[in-house]
């Protein structure tokens, strides 16, 4: 790794509350049931203050590690590509950008919690052993957390791509 360019944050969306709180007991939320992106939706709840997992830290971590659920959250998983289909159909929805903006969701203003540049799942710029540390690597990493490449970053994508710098 040498350098974090940008982030592509996982979203909470619901067709049916502008807040978490209105969240009603017993709701359904969906979740990514890939190991990577299931962790990362619930540590994005927990962050949120939804939920409560045995390690906050975990990515790994699925719907066995939650230790508190104050709102008993019934919890489904499905392929994260399928989840957008069904936001109509559940209370709440974690949504991978990509796949909020194929289905025209605008992140930055149709989610109601979304990862900030703190999230470890940064894009990053990766180089052979031999590389990392080369002027040519160096020029590249700098060139990537230019404030022109911040500024690009955040006009064209407008919050669904957040730089990591």
């Amino acid at each position: 790794s040498v350098a974090g360019v940008h982030l592509e944050p996982l979203g909470v969306y619901s067709s049916k509350y502008k807040t978490l709180e209105e969240l009603p007991s017993t709701a359904t939320v969906v979740i990514p049931n890939d190991a990577t992106n299931g962790g990362r939706a619930l540590l994005l709840l927990a962050k949120a203050g939804v939920i409560q997992l045995k390690d906050a830290n975990n990515i790994l971590s699925t719907v066995k590690d939650i230790t508190a659920n104050p709102k008993n959250l019934k919890f489904r998983e499905l392929e994260a590509a399928t989840i957008p289909r069904v936001l109509t159909q559940v209370d709440l929805a974690l949504i991978n950008t990509n796949y909020a903006l194929e289905a025209k969701l605008d992140p930055s203003k149709d989610a109601l919690v979304i990862e900030g540049s703190d999230s470890p799942y940064v894009n990053i710029l990766v180089a052979r052993p031999d590389d990392k540390d080369s002027e040519a690597m160096k020029k590249l990493a700098a060139a990537l957390h230019s404030p022109e490449v911040k500024a690009f970053i955040v006009e064209k994508y407008k919050g669904a791509v957040v730089p990591a710098f």
